[in-house]
C-alpha cells in the first residue's frame, strides 16, 4: 500500500512517531510519502490512500486511489463530479471538532450578551459607558438554544447550553438520536417550530446545495424577533445583505460569527461595523488536540481498510456530509 500525507493548515506537520504509526497500520511493505500540495500530482501515480486535500488535478493524477481522509471537517471542496461519481471512499474528522467550535461559539455569544465586546472596544473609556452596558446585558439562563443540525458540533453546543441553564431544541435532516440535553430531534419539516422557540439559534450544518443560502430574508423573518444568531460552521449558508438587514432592523439582536458569507470578508462589508456583531476570522477550528485526534482516526481507518471493515467518519458524497 502506498500512502500519501499532505500537511496543511489543520495538520501543519506529522511527527516521526505518527509516521511510524501510519506505516505499521498500513501493513507490511507499505510506503508512506510526505509531500506538499504542489509536489503531490507528480508522486500520485501509485498512491492508494491520501491524507490531505485532493483537488481535481491531484485526483486525476492518482488512478489507483481507493480512499481519501480529509484534514477538514467540511468536505464541500472535495465534492466535484469526478470524485462524487468514483468508487473512492471519503472520510473526514466530522464529529471530532465540535468541542472547540462550541467554545468559540459561546465565547462570541458572551461577547454580545454580557457586553464584553463593547468593553473591549471602549477600552479605558468603558467606565464612562458603564450604565448603558449594564442596561444591555442579558443572562442566558432560561433561554432556549436552537440547534440547526445535530451532529458532533450540535451536541457539543447542547452540552454547553445546558451548563448555562438553557433549554435545547434541535433539528436535523436525518433521523438522528437525541442526547442527555436534547430529548427529541425535530425533522426538517419542523423548521418553523425550531425558529419560533429559539432565543439563540446555532448553525451546526455542513455546506451542501440544500443549505447554501438557506439563511435568507424569509428565514430571518420566521425567527423569533430579537433572537441571537451563532454560526461557527459554514458562512455560505447565510445571505449577507439579508443578514445585515435583519441585524439593522432588530429582527436579530446580534450575530456571533466565526464564518462569513464571503471569505476573507472585505473591509467594506457592513458586518464589520455593526455594533451587534462579534466576528473572528474563521479560527474556531483550531485546537491543540485537533491534529492528533484526526491522525488517530486516520490510523484506525488504515487498519479498518486492511481488514475490509467500515471506516470512521465516512462521508456520503452525494449528500455532502
Amino acid at each position: 500500500m502506498k500512502v500519501m500525507v499532505i500537511p496543511g493548515l489543520t495538520l501543519p506537520e506529522v511527527s516521526e512517531e505518527n509516521l511510524e504509526r501510519i506505516r505499521l497500520a498500513a501493513g507490511e511493505g507499505a510506503e508512506v510519502v510526505v509531500c506538499t500540495q504542489r509536489e503531490a500530482p507528480a508522486l500520485a501515480q501509485e498512491v492508494d490512500v491520501i491524507l490531505g486535500l485532493v483537488p481535481q488535478t491531484l485526483f486525476g493524477a492518482a488512478p489507483k486511489l481507493r480512499w481519501v481522509h480529509a484534514i477538514a471537517s467540511g468536505v464541500d471542496m472535495f465534492l466535484y463530479p469526478e470524485f462524487i461519481n468514483s468508487s473512492v471512499q471519503l472520510t473526514s474528522e466530522k464529529g471530532l471538532v465540535g468541542e472547540h467550535l462550541a467554545d468559540t461559539g459561546f465565547g462570541l455569544l458572551l461577547m454580545l450578551t454580557r457586553q464584553l465586546g463593547a468593553a473591549l472596544r471602549h477600552g479605558p473609556d468603558s467606565w464612562n459607558h458603564r450604565p448603558e452596558m449594564r442596561y444591555q446585558e442579558v443572562e442566558l439562563t432560561g433561554m432556549t438554544m436552537g440547534l440547526l443540525g445535530f451532529g458532533g458540533t450540535g451536541r457539543a453546543m447542547a452540552r454547553r447550553a445546558a451548563a448555562f441553564g438553557m433549554t435545547n431544541v434541535a433539528l436535523d435532516c436525518d433521523a438522528v438520536p437525541g442526547s442527555a440535553e436534547v430529548d427529541r430531534v425535530l425533522g426538517s419539516a419542523q423548521l418553523d417550530e425550531l425558529l419560533a422557540q429559539s432565543d439563540v439559534l446555532s448553525i451546526c450544518t455542513p455546506l451542501t446545495p440544500a443549505t447554501r443560502g438557506l439563511l435568507n430574508a424569509d428565514f430571518f423573518s420566521r425567527m423569533k424577533r430579537g433572537a441571537w444568531l451563532m454560526n461557527v460552521t459554514r458562512g455560505e449558508v447565510m445571505v449577507e445583505d439579508d443578514l445585515v438587514a435583519a441585524l439593522e432592523s432588530g429582527q436579530l439582536a446580534g450575530a456571533a460569527l466565526d464564518v462569513a458569507p464571503r471569505e476573507p470578508l472585505p473591509a467594506d462589508s457592513k458586518l464589520w461595523s455593526l455594533p451587534n456583531v462579534m466576528m473572528t476570522p474563521h479560527t474556531a477550528g483550531a485546537s491543540q488536540f485537533r491534529a492528533q485526534r484526526n491522525l488517530d482516526r486516520f490510523v484506525r481507518n488504515l487498519v479498518a481498510l486492511g481488514e475490509g471493515s467500515e471506516l470512521e467518519g465516512l462521508i456520503d458524497k452525494v449528500a455532502g456530509y
